[in-house]
């Protein structure tokens, strides 16, 4: 495979930023450490549509039972490890959320419910380009909101780490100018730019370019990778006696810590789980749903543990492309709707608290008659991480053709 240097430059792993200023910018990212309390933002995407209803479980509201007669969770009142996990009298987690009930009381976890993309499309494909790509409706933006919030937010001493996916791909969400990598396993220590697979990471990437410039200063660039080569994912210890989930996910999430301790510059950690799409035998308490919750709230759990004090400058967030119907359908499951729910947990989070414009379950109250209404657009949750949290200021860049009016936030962050 022939790669230009044209174009090596601009969709590797590692952007450069020009032949000329490339010595300094090595110095500079082989030099690079996290700054002393620089925030940071790990954004999880829940592929495949969550159920948030039998995730943030509104036991109060008497539609949500009649709608779901096989498949509901319990209210609280029931007790037992079968019920919801009563959060505020209104809602409950579900019981496989339990891991997070303490972060919740603690006022470390926070939930939005009723939120989501105002795009009324059902496509999984669509859904998931428009949230990445923080434009719904809209199919020609090249880059994603999260890319775009880093250019946003000027960094002096810029890493190449500062935006990682934990992943065999960059998602679209990372996508745009500021240098992005993906990393599928630490311990592999393969990476991938956006738009092609290399075996062999970097370096097969640098022996197949033909232009001999680039060779010249190749080993310069790898000595800048080797900050990453130097960490041993096989001795990491996770700390204060958190125990992540054996799965991708977990793995995932304790990755992503390890990174964020050796202070190598990482910000911006991206991370997506699959296999949210439930159209048949969803179950309740207990099924497919059940035991993805089961790992999600273990790995959230775990990270918070992990990280301990450190997680007073980082922000969690969670988002799926879309909900699902209100109405349970006649194979257990449930199919395409619209609102859902996102988790918020970290220092500047105002937790213990469920925050949402409830729109209601009647059916003259629901969505197209189907589905649970969007009452908070999703790019009013990240613009106010965004400006309270990270301090970017330009949300006009970040989230183009939206109000991006900050009266509207939920007021999620501490000032």
């Amino acid at each position: 495979m022939n790669i230009s240097r044209r174009y090596f430059l601009k969709n590797g792993g590692i952007a450069m930023l020009g032949m000329a200023s490339l010595p300094s910018f090595l110095q500079r990212a082989v030099a690079a450490t996290a700054a002393p309390n620089k925030k940071k933002m790990v954004v999880l995407f829940q592929r495949g549509a969550m159920d948030g209803l039998n995730v943030v479980v509104p036991f109060a509201e008497p539609n949500y039972y009649q709608l779901r007669p096989t498949i509901a969770i319990p209210e609280p009142r029931r007790g037992g490890e079968d019920a919801a996990i009563d959060l505020d009298g209104f809602f409950g987690l579900h019981p496989s959320l339990q891991p997070l009930q303490p972060l919740f009381q603690n006022g470390q976890l926070a939930i939005v419910q009723a939120v989501g993309s105002p795009d009324p499309t059902r496509s999984h494909f669509d859904a998931q380009d428009f949230m990445e790509s923080g434009t719904p409706g809209m199919k020609a933006t090249e880059d994603g909101w999260l890319n775009r919030a880093l250019q946003s937010i000027p960094e002096e001493k810029q890493s190449p780490f500062r935006a990682v996916a934990f992943g065999p791909y960059l998602p679209r969400t990372l996508e745009g100018s500021v240098p992005a990598v993906a990393i599928p396993d630490l311990k592999q220590f393969k990476m991938y730019g956006p738009e092609q697979t290399v075996e062999g990471g970097f370096e097969a990437m640098y022996a197949q370019t033909v232009d001999q410039a680039l060779r010249g200063v190749g080993h310069e660039t790898f000595e800048a990778i080797d900050q990453l080569k130097k960490i041993n994912p096989d001795a990491y210890q996770p700390e204060n006696g958190s125990q992540y989930p054996r799965s991708r996910f977990g793995q995932s999430l304790q990755e992503i810590a390890e990174l964020f301790k050796a202070d190598i510059g990482l910000e911006v950690a991206f991370l997506d789980s699959g296999g949210w799409d439930h159209h048949v035998n969803e179950g309740g308490v207990q099924g497919q749903l059940s035991n993805l919750l089961r790992d999600l709230g273990q790995g959230i759990a775990a990270f918070h543990q992990d990280m301990g004090d450190r997680m007073g400058d980082v922000v969690f967030v969670s988002m799926s492309e879309f909900g699902r119907t209100a109405h349970e359908n006649g194979n257990r499951g449930t199919d395409h709707g619209h609102a859902n729910c996102m988790f918020l947990m970290g220092g500047d989070i105002k937790g213990g608290k469920v925050y949402t414009r409830w729109p209601g379950m009647n059916e003259d109250q629901l969505y197209q008659g189907r589905d649970l209404a969007v009452t908070t657009d999703y790019r009013s949750v990240l613009g106010e991480i965004m400006t309270k949290h990270l301090g970017g200021r330009n949300l006009n860049a970040v989230f183009p053709g939206f109000a991006n009016d900050p009266r509207q936030f939920l007021d999620l962050i501490k000032s």
